[in-house]
């Protein structure tokens, strides 16, 4: 009896094991998750504050609350970090658009819907000015370049099948790829911005809004089908 004890008694402590196996390792990622989410907001704002070159690792980490290592233990540095943004940017633009068109009923109501969202893009000037300073780093830089490029190759391929499937229902074409019109919106977007940050008694945001909607309707007004 007594061996039969010790044994069921060894059996529960590796049930107990197994079962607390899965939760230490659920709160392991919870923590490490929550430590790259710092990190992400500390370097978001590094990045706008001194630009991409000047930032360092040093003032991202401390700026989150951690150390260099714990940095690194993360991120292996300053581009992959940046890419981290970049990923978060545009889950989280394509999540926020994709939920506003779901909630519409006519495909005239989900392209108002789009157009005010493309609209109102100019207000997000840190990331503009994020995107714009790593661009600049990365056209010197073949292979931050290309990783670049791919990158924003998959982004407007996401966002050119979410216009594929919008002009279908309108039964209309763009005059040019769906890729090509959403590097064109987020081009004259940024352009804009930058331009009415450098003088904004000549642009206002007003301007700004009004002329990405004109532009907005001359490329989504395509031929019928």
């Amino acid at each position: 009896m007594r061996g039969f004890s010790l044994a069921a008694k060894h059996e529960s402590k590796a049930r107990i094991g197994i079962a607390r196996g899965p939760r230490v390792r659920s709160r392991q990622a919870e923590r490490t998750e929550a430590t790259r989410q710092k990190l992400l907001a500390a370097a978001e704002r590094i990045f706008a504050r001194d630009g991409f070159e000047a930032a360092r690792l040093e003032d991202i980490a401390a700026g989150a609350g951690y150390t260099r290592g714990a940095f690194y233990a993360n991120y292996g540095g300053k581009e992959e970090i940046f890419f981290a943004l970049l990923e978060q940017w545009t889950r989280q633009r394509i999540d926020s658009v994709t939920a506003v068109l779901r909630r519409q009923k006519s495909p005239q109501q989900k392209l108002a819907a789009l157009r005010k969202h493309y609209a109102e893009i100019a207000k997000d000037r840190r990331l503009v000015l994020i995107s714009l300073e790593f661009k600049l780093f990365a056209l010197r830089h073949p292979e931050a370049h290309a990783r670049l490029r791919d990158r924003h190759r998959r982004m407007r391929a996401t966002w050119g099948k979410l216009f594929a499937e919008l002009l279908k229902a309108l039964g209309r074409t763009l005059p040019i790829s769906n890729p090509a019109a959403s590097a064109c919106c987020l081009a004259l977007a940024q352009g804009l911005l930058l331009e009415q940050l450098v003088d904004p008694k000549t642009l206002s945001e007003e301007d700004v809004r009004h002329m990405l909607g004109v532009f907005f309707d001359s490329i989504f007004k395509g031929n019928s089908t």
